[in-house]
């Protein structure tokens, strides 16, 4: 075998069509876009969405809602899961607990505009909590366990 012998299988390799050079290639012309109309023309297609000229869809059905891009969206935590979390040793029950120590503890896996604290579940430990929000019956659950809550 020669390397000047080697080529290709036949059909491996397709020539380019080249359209647009003259009526004897059988792409002359129209360069085998038909006659007239949108798709004839260069750089003119018609979108993805378009229906034939009716209303689009997107366009028929009514838009409603708001999102408001200065919302603030906080981290929930309930008390019944702070008291699991000390009887499993991830808090400790001694220290300050905020978004920051349960940030390093892996119980929150990201920080948002701030920490609530619910009422769900019961909590037995006393415990000092700094958040931003909580509701009035996980205020009371935690002060009659014997902890304290507080705001930033």
């Amino acid at each position: 075998m020669k390397l000047n012998a080697l080529m290709d299988n036949f059909g491996a390799r397709q020539d380019v069509k080249r359209v647009g050079r003259g009526l004897g290639s059988g792409y002359g012309k129209t360069a085998g876009r038909g006659t007239k109309g949108q798709k004839a023309r260069s750089g003119s297609r018609k979108q993805a969405t378009f229906q034939g000229g009716q209303m689009p869809i997107l366009r028929r059905f009514p838009k409603f809602g708001f999102n408001n891009p200065f919302a603030k969206e906080y981290v929930t935590i309930n008390i019944g899961d702070i008291e699991k979390f000390i009887a499993s040793g991830k808090i400790n029950a001694d220290e300050t607990i905020t978004m920051e120590s349960l940030l390093a503890a892996k119980i929150i896996n990201r920080k948002l505009s701030g920490l609530k604290v619910l009422a769900k579940g019961e909590i037995k430990s006393s415990v000092n909590i700094i958040a931003d929000k909580w509701s009035k019956s996980a205020e009371a659950a935690i002060v009659k366990a014997g902890g304290t809550i507080k705001n930033k």
